[in-house]
């Protein structure tokens, strides 16, 4: 759902010359905002094995098709170059983090510090009232000065899991226009208005990580020694690995024997690549610590009995939220909500939870698809 409209409110659109932010722009100028469109340059590696050396996400192509867009709605274009930026704080913690033996999520912190972050400052700055994306969520406005974010209509492109690092502060300057509509719905939007980019494609990939070869991305960017593959259960050894680091928990191993084999733990100290198969007890977890705690509202949710997914579309799993101390989470137990925004807390799970990664977000909902916030497993 749209913010009330003002006709004399800017807009500052994130265009990435795709479908849905094309049609964000053009649902927003039909409300009668001042839209302005935006093209933000990132960082992509300049030592692909094929030369290919564009990101994806503003290639030349996607460029040239949100001008194009924008053309087409009369609106101004403007490109800001986000590329150092990009490479600090998204790629080089990508990369430490794979060099830790981590899994960090590079979305979730391209979203807290470039989209909203770099590009909402920036905007706001220069005058803008709002900035506006194609994320497929939901803004539902509380009361003055509160809002609160729920799941998309569109269940399978929901992409609230990315923006649970979202504050009060910035969600009053948040337009999500297209959260209301299912993908085909905006497709068809697009169709009708004669926008370029009606059926274009959509990639999920990594953006700066060219040929979609994220193996070899990392072995560019990361030394490691090869070592054994261990068997968890009977920690004997089956194979050979190329490089822990290389590695994420839940992924295939190919190896022989009686497989197939799935990471389960990376022993960075050691160089051991630890393996089960899916069945195996060890590759299931029923708790997990999270740190860098936030919660969207300010506050701790009603009661500690939440819904929570730990990858991006895994189904959401009952969970119950705790301190260190073993005391349940909630406004009503743990009325100083401060003291827990940095804290790490324990999530305890109903069932066990399969390829349980540090590094990823767990992010949190309430029964009816309101998302809470999230944290980062440890």
């Amino acid at each position: 759902m749209l913010k009330e409209l003002k006709k004399d409110k800017k807009v500052f659109v994130a265009m990435s010359g795709g479908v849905d932010s094309s049609v964000a722009a053009l649902l927003l100028k039909k409300q009668g905002y001042d839209v302005v469109g935006v093209f933000m340059k990132f960082w992509a590696d300049m030592k692909s094995i094929s030369g290919a050396n564009e990101n994806r996400c503003c290639s030349l192509e996607a460029r040239r098709d949100a001008m194009r867009v924008c053309a087409k709605l009369n609106i101004p274009f403007l490109t800001w170059d986000f590329q150092k930026e990009f490479k600090k704080a998204v790629v080089n913690n990508f990369i430490s983090g794979y060099k830790k033996g981590i899994t960090p999520n590079p979305c979730v912190v391209c979203n807290k510090e470039i989209k909203f972050g770099l590009f909402f400052e920036k905007a706001l700055k220069m005058g803008a009232d709002y900035i506006a994306t194609g994320h497929y969520v939901r803004l539902r406005k509380l009361k003055i000065e509160n809002w609160k974010l729920e799941i998309a209509r569109d269940r399978v492109k929901d992409q609230s899991y990315f923006l649970w690092n979202l504050t009060q502060n910035q969600l009053k300057h948040c337009l999500f226009p297209i959260g209301d509509y299912l993908k085909s719905e905006v497709r068809q939007i697009a169709k009708k208005a004669g926008l370029p980019v009606a059926l274009k494609k959509e990639s999920q990939e990594v953006c700066f990580v060219c040929d979609r070869d994220l193996a070899g991305f990392l072995k560019r960017h990361i030394y490691a020694k090869k070592g054994p593959i261990i068997e968890s259960k009977t920690r004997k050894k089956i194979g050979e690995h190329q490089g822990v680091q290389f590695y994420t928990i839940g992924q295939r191993v190919p190896v022989g024997g009686t497989g197939p084999y799935f990471v389960a733990e990376k022993k960075l100290k050691k160089n051991q690549l630890l393996v089960v198969k899916r069945s195996a007890q060890d590759f299931f977890h029923k708790e997990i610590i999270l740190k860098n705690i936030n919660w969207i509202s300010g506050k701790l949710p009603k009661s500690p009995k939440i819904l929570v997914r730990t990858r991006y579309r895994q189904p959401l799993a009952a969970a119950t939220l705790i301190t260190a101390d073993n005391k349940q989470i909630s406004a009503d137990k743990n009325p100083r909500q401060s003291a827990f925004k940095s804290a790490s807390i324990r999530v305890l799970f109903g069932s066990g939870q399969k390829a349980v990664a540090p590094g990823q977000s767990v992010v949190f909902y309430s029964k009816n698809g309101e998302l809470l916030g999230g944290g980062v497993i440890i």
